[in-house]
């Protein structure tokens, strides 16, 4: 219940105002209607105290289904139509066990358009963040070949290697952020709690420290004093950064400086194969047409570069040509994966060739984040002994040398 202020003329001609108590604004004014009448004004009171805690306590926050809540779906959908049971009963079954609320009321929103007579695939296209355009195409094509249950199971296996993918990038940069994360503690920790310590030592003899000290003893001093400053600062470095690689200039800098980085760029170029080519080898031995095949690949490639290669392959082999003689315009792709798909188009074995690449690809892709991971642990080590290594010496010199010179 909200509280709300009115003005009202009743019957007399008196003017009289107050507060009633009501779910919204017309049911504030069907209450003082019935009182008899002329509504004036109704507007929400100011909230009290007692308004903002009941509002604070009505929010509920809801969150997406994630790629594992998909995969779980899928794989649950593939089993039972499978065993024979029907598409409704088989929705209606998964729904009564999704834990995600979101996630089930899509759910019972698709199994009451299928139990309206609309197709599963127009169903899954009406939540495009949820299922992918890969996914709803091929529904759609195992709906006109007769092969749900299989293509469900295909689906399945898609999403289980893309999440085996995620898991195995994300499980590779846990230790360097946390190793990062403890350098950047570090010496926060020593420049505002150490250095302090040893600064009254060093007062009046200025002179003598070297300028590493000195420097070090203005920053410790500046970061205790205006600390929001930095805090501030380091917040609008970072969604300074988010902002600008979503705008498209920037997201095509951060793309390319991934494909060029030294220790990174095979791992991201692997990761692009990989998925570009598993994906365009799902869909078309799903039996999806090429074009769309092609466009949903430069969706699902995740870097700007790759998306403006499958662009202009579609474009080319919308006006007649093959696939192989646009990629080779491009060194995104390794000439012997260009000379693959060349002889795939040619023997109309493409499928399994996209297949084969992808598999490749992927096994490649574990080696490489093993590698990439095996590089960068020593790597943070080093500079996080370097810092702290600098900082505990920038103190420590100026000490030998001070009691030198008392000697």
């Amino acid at each position: 219940m909200t509280s709300f202020k009115y003005e009202m003329q009743t019957p007399g001609g008196q003017i009289t105002a107050g507060t009633v108590q009501a779910e919204s604004v017309m049911d504030a004014t069907s209450q003082l209607r019935a009182r008899g009448g002329y509504v004036l004004r109704v507007v929400p009171s100011v909230l009290g105290p007692q308004d903002i805690l009941a509002k604070l306590r009505s929010v509920s926050f809801e969150f997406g289904p994630n790629l594992k809540d998909i995969h779980s779906f899928t794989n649950q959908l593939a089993v039972m139509i499978k065993a024979g049971i029907n598409v409704r009963t088989a929705i209606a079954g998964i729904a009564d066990q999704v834990d995600n609320l979101k996630f089930k009321r899509i759910i019972q929103q698709i199994k009451d358009d299928v139990e309206s007579g609309h197709p599963f695939s127009e169903a899954l296209a009406k939540y495009p963040k949820v299922f992918s355009p890969l996914y709803v195409n091929m529904v759609r094509a195992s709906e006109l070949s007769g092969s749900f249950g299989h293509m469900l199971d295909r689906i399945a296996t898609y999403l289980a290697q893309q999440l085996e993918t995620r898991s195995m990038i994300r499980g590779a940069m846990v230790y360097p952020v946390i190793i990062g994360v403890m350098a950047i503690a570090t010496t926060i920790f020593l420049l505002t709690f150490v250095l302090p310590k040893f600064t009254a030592l060093f007062a009046g003899k200025e002179d003598l420290l070297p300028k590493p000290t000195l420097i070090l003893i203005g920053l410790s001093a500046a970061m205790r004093k205006f600390w929001y400053l930095f805090l501030g600062g380091v917040g609008g470095l970072v969604g300074g950064f988010l902002w600008w690689i979503r705008t498209p200039f920037g997201r095509l800098c951060w793309d390319r400086f991934k494909l060029r980085a030294p220790l990174l760029k095979r791992m991201f170029r692997a990761l692009c194969i990989t998925r570009g080519m598993h994906t365009m080898g799902e869909l078309v031995n799903a039996g999806v047409p090429m074009l769309e095949t092609l466009a949903i690949t430069a969706d699902v490639s995740g870097n700007s570069l790759y998306e403006a290669m499958w662009r202009d392959v579609h474009g080319a082999v919308q006006q007649g040509k093959k696939i192989a003689q646009p990629l080779a315009r491009y060194t995104l792709l390794p000439a012997n994966v260009v000379q693959m798909v060349t002889a795939g188009e040619e023997s109309g074995k493409l499928g399994e060739v996209l297949r084969d690449i992808a598999e490749y690809y992927a096994k490649e892709l574990r080696a490489t984040i093993k590698s990439v991971t095996a590089m960068i642990e020593p790597l943070m080590i080093v500079v996080m002994g370097l810092i702290v290594g600098f900082i505990a010496m920038s103190i420590i010199l100026p000490i030998f040398k001070m009691s030198s010179l008392v000697k």
